[in-house]
């Protein structure tokens, strides 16, 4: 996709243990800086909306916020068994792009504090290295404050 886009990426290969797929733990075992490594969050609403959120790997989600950009009572993590099916990846490989679905996507803005973001590949053991504006060209995402 990012090909196809003329977006310039990089590809960051990782170790990583699959009992332990946190995001603090991962940039500190490859020696990347955790406030530059995001996490992609996968969120279901009421009413069947499911929404995709990009948070720094040191931080939380907001999930009271999140629900007002959806207009969503209540918001709540995808469970780990449905998240294949939602969104065509597995725990700790979910990448922003590429979903099976086109879902709305929110960027936490602290990812514009830095020239470039990691992100999720689309698979355990990958990170894709680029400018958040870029990412967001690419998933149609939004900028908010998320944390």
């Amino acid at each position: 996709m990012l090909d196809a886009l003329g977006i310039a990426y990089a590809l960051t290969e990782y170790r990583y243990d699959p009992e332990h797929l946190g995001v603090d733990q991962i940039a500190k075992e490859n020696k990347l800086e955790l406030e530059r490594v995001f996490k992609t969050l996968v969120a279901k609403g009421d009413k069947g909306i499911v929404v995709v959120a990009v948070i720094p790997g040191d931080k939380s989600l907001d999930f009271k916020v999140l629900a007002r950009l959806v207009g969503s009572k209540k918001i709540a993590l995808a469970d780990a068994k449905d998240l294949q099916n939602l969104s065509g990846y597995i725990r700790g490989g979910c990448a922003p792009i590429g979903m099976k679905k086109d879902y709305p996507v929110f960027i936490d803005e602290a990812a514009l504090l830095h020239e470039c973001i990691y992100v999720n590949a689309g698979t355990r053991g990958l990170l894709m290295e680029l400018p958040a504006r870029d990412l967001a060209h690419a998933c149609c995402g939004e900028f908010a404050v998320l944390t």
